[in-house]
């Protein structure tokens, strides 16, 4: 099961080297984490993504909360939240098939940048289910390159 997890830590030389540490030490594999400044720029907002099970959770939120810099620390697993990740990526296209592939990346909710002779540069904005629907769509037309963000959230209230 992924887990996302918001971490407010003080906006601090080596916070980020010290939460990744953590789950290094312990063998969590991180899935996705951003880091930005929130609206107080001494504090910096971490999303994190996990998989694991509860267990695998808790200790991460307990092994979080012992950190100096780390002000809170909040699952979002039963919080009404908005999540959304970025993702750019290069599809290439011949004559036969450009049409086709233009038409699929608008009805998923891509948006083409750039075309060049032989490809399309593609940015897709949405939450983690929709990323990977058209990520796997666009695997039989051959992807040449891609990056995504990871994951930021927000809770509702």
């Amino acid at each position: 099961m992924r887990h996302t997890i918001l971490v407010l830590v003080e906006n601090k030389f080596g916070v980020l080297a010290r939460v990744a540490g953590l789950f290094s030490a312990r063998g969590y594999n991180i899935d996705s984490l951003t880091v930005g400044e929130t609206e107080d720029p001494m504090v910096s907002r971490m999303t994190i993504v996990v998989k694991g099970d509860d267990r695998v959770l808790d200790q991460v939120k307990k092994q979080l909360n012992k950190l100096i810099d780390i002000i809170t620390v909040r699952d979002l697993k039963n919080d009404d939240h908005i999540d959304r990740e970025l993702m750019l990526f290069k599809v290439g296209f011949n004559q036969k098939n450009k049409a086709q592939l233009a038409n699929s990346i608008k009805k998923s909710g891509g948006l083409i940048l750039h075309t060049s002779p032989k490809s399309f540069l593609v940015q897709m904005v949405g939450p983690y289910g929709k990323i990977e629907a058209l990520l796997k769509n666009m695997s039989e037309y051959g992807i040449k390159d891609l990056t995504r963000t990871g994951r930021v959230a927000i809770t509702k209230d």
